[in-house]
């Protein structure tokens, strides 16, 4: 007896050419048959697909769920509007200091706590990237793999010298990472992360190709001089002022730098977060080239396939890196389609409205006060398949940016695929249907689109 099956489905397999009208048979959350007709009398629930199209659940990879509001509040909001939009695995980004759950310290105190908060409160699966963000957490990146099964590791490249929301100084930014005097957030510490990955490489080979460190590429230097610039010379506001004050160049510059530690401490695995720029992805596609043996992830979001800094939602769309040009966002697309970009992610971050305009009215003036981040998971497969169909994009390509790739990169590997013994992780749409996005439809709890 199957548990489940789902009958005359449009299934689209990322591993295969073609997209066929198939029957499911599912039994203890895993696929147990794919095949053109199952047996109706073999099933105790039965339903008729005809006319859907079923993707693999997806793999949303790249999320930060409790940074804005209590981890236990955020993740039973967020991953409903997760699971609504098809995501059926939340990977989020989580460190020590402020925001998330506002404490320093140990891992070995700190992550066991964030378990304990999770449990029971999400509604689709769910596993963490962890940043070490001290020096003794470059200690415990092994208990981490080890005892928890946490095989990625984050680093903030400018969290040293600029705030999360602007303009920083030093010791704002120590006390805002809850470090010591002793520890620095620098170049140093990034290059110490990656030493210690690649010894874990090398000590655990069964999950070598799984074990990464995936870098949000921009420097300080760059973002603290130009801030200045586009601040004291008052020419633009909004969106363009933020993507200016937070140029492409400092993300090619830190993809570089990024790229050579790698080369340097043979750390092989590394992930590129949220491409946004021409310059960024060129400056992606050159250390590739240069450094041959490494693997490189390249990843870009949906909102910067979706959005130009000239978009109507002005400080809504503030967000690190920055919303970019036109011109950049149809590069994206370009490489997409071209097969340079691994996958796409939403990097879904709730802030709600009170936390983006600061009391004030949406205008391009608050750019500068408003938080960083937006919401989004609940759109991520809607939009690239409404996106990604005018301009080409085929569906097992769109199956393996949103659910194969970042499922193997991160060792999900019951995951990402409509597969036999695979988990019965499923995202079923109606390709005929339109909607126009509403936020009063969304499960997340913050208020706008």
């Amino acid at each position: 007896m199957f548990d489940l099956v789902l009958k005359n489905l449009t299934v689209v397999r990322p591993s295969r050419d073609t997209v066929d009208t198939l029957d499911i048979g599912i039994n203890n959350g895993k696929f147990a048959s794919i095949e053109q007709d199952i047996n109706a009398d073999s099933a105790r629930e039965i339903r008729d697909c005809t006319g859907l199209t079923a993707f693999p659940g997806l793999v949303d990879s790249h999320m930060h769920v409790g940074i804005y509001s209590p981890l236990e509040k955020d993740a039973v909001t967020e991953s409903k509007a997760a699971a609504m939009g098809g995501v059926t695995t939340a990977v989020t980004y989580f460190r020590t200091g402020q925001y998330y759950l506002n404490e320093g310290g140990s891992y070995h105190d700190f992550y066991p706590k964030v378990l304990d908060i999770s449990e029971g409160n999400y509604w689709v699966d769910y596993a963490y990237h962890l940043a070490p963000i001290a020096g003794s957490h470059i200690d415990e990146m092994e208990y981490l793999l080890t005892e928890h099964g946490v095989p990625s590791f984050k680093i903030f490249m400018f969290y040293g010298g600029y705030g999360l929301h602007g303009k920083s100084d030093k010791g704002a930014q120590r006390e805002f990472l809850m470090i010591g005097e002793d520890d620095s957030y620098d170049i140093a510490h990034f290059e110490f992360i990656m030493r210690s990955a690649s010894r874990l490489m090398k000590k655990y080979p069964d999950m070598a190709d799984q074990i990464s460190v995936s870098l949000h590429c921009e420097l300080a230097d760059i973002l603290n001089a130009y801030t200045k610039i586009v601040q004291d010379e008052g020419k633009l506001t909004g969106l363009r002022a933020y993507s200016a004050a937070r140029p492409p160049h400092s993300e090619g510059l830190a993809i570089w730098i990024a790229s050579y530690l790698a080369y340097e401490t043979e750390c092989l695995n590394i992930n590129l977060l949220h491409l946004t720029s021409r310059k960024a992805v060129e400056a992606a596609l050159m250390m590739e080239a240069t450094f041959p043996h490494i693997n490189f992830g390249k990843e870009v979001t949906i909102g910067h396939l979706m959005m130009d800094y000239d978009v109507p939602t002005k400080c809504h769309a503030k967000v690190n890196p920055p919303i970019r040009s036109r011109e950049d966002v149809e590069f994206l697309w370009e490489k997409l389609l071209e097969g340079n970009i691994n996958w796409v992610v939403s990097d879904h971050a709730c802030c709600s409205e009170e936390l983006k305009v600061s009391g004030q009215d949406n205008t391009d003036d608050n750019i500068w006060v408003s938080k960083s981040g937006f919401g989004g998971t609940e759109y991520l497969l809607s939009a690239l398949f409404s996106e990604g169909s005018k301009r080409g994009l085929s569906l097992p390509h769109m199956a393996q940016l949103v659910s194969t790739n970042p499922a193997r990169r991160y060792g999900l590997n019951c995951k990402g695929d409509i597969e036999v013994g695979f988990d019965a992780d499923l995202a079923i749409i109606d390709a005929n249907e339109s909607f126009v996005v509403s936020a009063a439809e969304s499960e997340s709890g913050q208020g706008y689109t």
